[in-house]
């Protein structure tokens, strides 16, 4: 049965009556004559062929779709990605059998016509009629080569690829007529090298050099003469003369591309009976396309570089714009990862997580100073695969980049955000406030940015335990996470200032929504990512002024030009007397605080805890002068469950806090990523300290040297104001499967949401 020719020779519909209309028109395009819009050729004006002086005389040759490479910040390669595997090489860099092969099978004439050859024309004719169909083809390699830029603008839309492949008269006038322009434009060199690496050798290789690569895994311009006998044979039809599937085919018809190349003089007889004679030896190189291929699990970040491409305006003002510069590829893509911190993440997500656990954890990296995103690592690999516990959601980011519905509760890990703004307002360290254990404040007593009441309600909050109760300065409050302290300190600082500086550090939703001004935003009732977190972070250890984070240092064009990038932008978010402070009063959270199995010893290092109420989200968030690492783990699929008496990574946990599982993993990450690096120090200040008095001071240091209770963290005491208390929304039941989102207690929109207010569950207080 006769073929179609992806070089686009004519079908076995078509007639003896149209060759004669070819080849009659074909001659009159030549001799210059400009034919009406219907004639004796059956041309029709709008319909089946416009008039031939009303075709464009300049083809719009769009650049080919190649490879584009993602590299780390070395130079190494993560993954390769492409709409259409090819790599353009120039006609020098393909072997001259090769070049000798395509003429000699598909156009042997190619080097004595013109853009068309009447004598072939004439000759197919004749051959056809006698068989009745398609026995021969009449097509230059000109004329096959403008048929593949059609399909090549047409990219993946299956109507555009329907029109540029259509075998109609019209189809052919146009091809006839922009083959002419291209003869004279480009000449023979430049066509051939051009049709080489438009064309299709099948097996998902577009262009010679991916075809060489993909049969023979070696550069085109290694290949021998059986190898290039065979390639060019393939372009006729891909699928039956696929060497892959069928040997047999593919040996016949490199044989008839031999015998061709000798009868043309290209090669001797001598030469084809030898080649003939060789079997065919392929050696395979499966294509790897996409990020599902990217070492060291960087799928995540390579995905996250894919999502900064489509949607940030630096790449093109419109998503269409955009989604054109990623499809065409040939990029080269510098990003920020840093190997050995991803190595590191991936390690630390991975050692004390499980893939197939309920749980999963996320662990993501960032410069301080730089915003440089240096690694993201989880526990569940990157794929498609769900019965291997694959997946494609990006727990470290917000779902515009491929993350969670929400983001997360943060817990205790916002409370340092307090901390700076009553800094920053004046208020010193040595504050102190004294409080039972439980205590009631009222929401009109907080005012949001807007200077109206942030609620009209009691808020009812409660610490750990019962006996944290007495009276604490911002240091010990901060290192045993004392939720009613923070209210206090809130409420003196202001809810505005807080909300304030939260966004100065780059604090945001994981939904995008604007942030909640309501009170228990500062013991951690938002939601965010660990990829915020780490940003934010990071402006502590940079001393005040936070940078946003960023994933590409540069790229490259296939000319080698370079395209603008997203720059990091940097802003004083506090002074660096207020940061030097916070860092002195976190160093001590994983020294003797809540954080002490999370503390490195080898360097100056400072972080916080928070495990939100019901322990639904457990962090871990701390920096040293170099390097700020936020660590999550939660429930990633459905409705979020609690983390109480389950088994995660094999070992077994009475309740999940954030300095016994996020804070290890944090450790891990740190250690690996600053291995053998330097060693530089917090800016030391004098931290002026309170008078202190508490039941609980001795039970509280205790704890905070291993012990599992908790980290004090929560949203301070009304379930119906954070995550995991109850339903804010009685009269709603949310749907199953909202990832990653606030579930029954997420991020309060508004002062109007109420519940009743209920006592904790047995045997589960309040979190830190």
């Amino acid at each position: 049965m006769p073929k179609k020719r992806s070089g686009g020779g004519l079908t076995t519909t078509q007639q003896a009556a149209k060759f004669l209309g070819v080849a009659a028109l074909s001659g009159a395009v030549l001799a210059g004559i400009a034919l009406p819009a219907a004639g004796a050729l059956g041309l029709a004006a709008k319909g089946t062929v416009e008039g031939f002086d009303e075709i464009p005389s300049n083809l719009k040759t769009p650049p080919l779709s190649q490879r584009t490479t993602i590299q780390d910040r070395d130079g190494g390669t993560i993954a390769t990605v492409y709409s259409r595997d090819r790599t353009v090489v120039p006609l020098k860099e393909i072997s001259p059998y090769m070049q000798s092969a395509i003429i000699a099978i598909e156009d042997s004439r190619f080097y004595e016509h013109g853009a068309v050859d009447l004598k072939g024309i004439l000759r197919a004719m004749n051959r056809n009629v006698q068989a009745g169909g398609t026995a021969q083809g009449a097509s230059t390699l000109t004329q096959q080569y403008v048929k593949n830029v059609f399909v090549e603008e047409a990219g993946d839309d299956p109507e555009k690829v329907a029109e540029a492949t259509q075998q109609t008269l019209g189809r052919k006038v146009r091809e006839l007529k922009y083959a002419i322009q291209v003869e004279e434009e480009l000449g023979k060199k430049k066509i051939l090298e051009n049709y080489l690496n438009i064309t299709f050798f099948g097996q998902q290789a577009y262009g010679i050099e991916a075809a060489s690569q993909r049969y023979f895994s070696k550069h085109a311009k290694d290949l021998k003469l059986e190898e290039a006998a065979l390639l060019a044979g393939i372009v006729q039809s891909p699928s039956r003369y696929d060497p892959v599937n069928d040997t047999e085919e593919a040996t016949k018809r490199r044989n008839t591309v031999l015998a061709r190349m000798a009868a043309v003089d290209s090669i001797s007889q001598t030469e084809a009976d030898k080649a003939m004679e060789t079997p065919i030896k392929l050696k395979v190189s499966r294509p790897k396309n996409g990020c599902i291929t990217a070492v060291s699990g960087s799928g995540f970040f390579c995905d996250y570089v894919r999502k900064t491409i489509l949607t940030d305006p630096v790449f093109g003002k419109t998503e269409e714009d955009r989604a054109k510069l990623w499809n065409l590829g040939g990029l080269t893509i510098r990003t920020t990862l840093d190997p050995r911190a991803q190595q590191a993440a991936n390690e630390a997500a991975t050692a004390k997580v499980n893939k197939d656990d309920k749980f999963a954890a996320s662990v993501v990296q960032v410069q301080p100073g730089s915003g440089k995103i240096l690694s993201m690592g989880q526990s569940r690999p990157y794929g498609l695969d769900q019965k291997q516990n694959e997946t494609v959601l990006n727990l470290s980011v917000s779902n515009k980049m491929g993350g969670s519905t929400y983001g997360f509760q943060v817990g205790s890990t916002f409370k340092p955000f307090t901390a700076a703004a009553a800094l920053e307002k004046g208020i010193g360290p040595e504050t102190s406030f004294s409080s039972d254990w439980k205590m009631t404040l009222e929401e009109r007593d907080f005012r949001n940015c807007s200077g109206a009441p942030a609620g009209h309600a009691p808020w009812k909050l409660q610490n750990e335990l019962e006996s944290e109760k007495g009276s604490w300065d911002m240091t010990s409050a901060l290192g045993k996470s004392i939720n009613t302290y923070f209210a206090m300190l809130e409420q003196k600082a202001g809810l505005c200032e807080t909300v304030e500086m939260a966004k100065k550090l780059g604090y945001e939703r994981g939904d995008g929504k604007k942030i909640g001004e309501y009170p228990s935003i500062t013991l951690g009732g938002e939601v965010s990512t660990p990829l915020s977190m780490a940003g934010a972070y990071a402006a502590f250890a940079n001393r005040g002024t936070y940078c946003t984070p960023v994933a590409i240092a540069s790229i490259k064009d296939p000319q080698g030009k370079k395209l603008r990038v997203p720059k990091t932008s940097c802003s004083r978010a506090m002074s660096e007397k207020t940061a030097d402070t916070i860092n002195q009063m976190l160093k001590g959270v994983v020294e003797d605080g809540t954080g002490t199995q999370a503390g490195l010893s080898d360097r100056d290092n400072a972080g916080k805890t928070g495990t939100t109420n019901d322990r639904k989200d457990a962090w871990f968030v701390g920096y040293t002068p170099n390097l700020s690492t936020a660590v999550w783990v939660g429930d990633d699929i459905g409705e979020k469950s609690s983390m109480f008496g389950v088994t995660i990574g094999g070992q077994y946990y009475d309740k999940v806090c954030g300095g016994c599982l996020p804070g290890p993993i944090w450790r891990i990450a740190m250690t690996g990523a600053l291995d053998a690096s330097e060693t530089p120090g917090f800016n030391t200040v004098s931290v002026p300290r309170g008078k202190e008095k508490g039941d609980g001071e001795k039970g509280d240091r205790d704890r905070g040297r291993g012990n599992e209770d908790g980290d004090g963290d929560g949203d301070g005491g009304r379930e119906d104001r954070k995550p995991g208390g109850g339903n804010r929304f009685p009269d709603i039941q949310l749907p199953d499967g909202m990832i990653g989102g606030p579930g029954r207690g997420g991020g309060r929109e508004g002062p109007r949401w109420r519940t009743s207010e209920r006592p904790p569950r047995a045997g589960r207080r309040r979190t830190r």
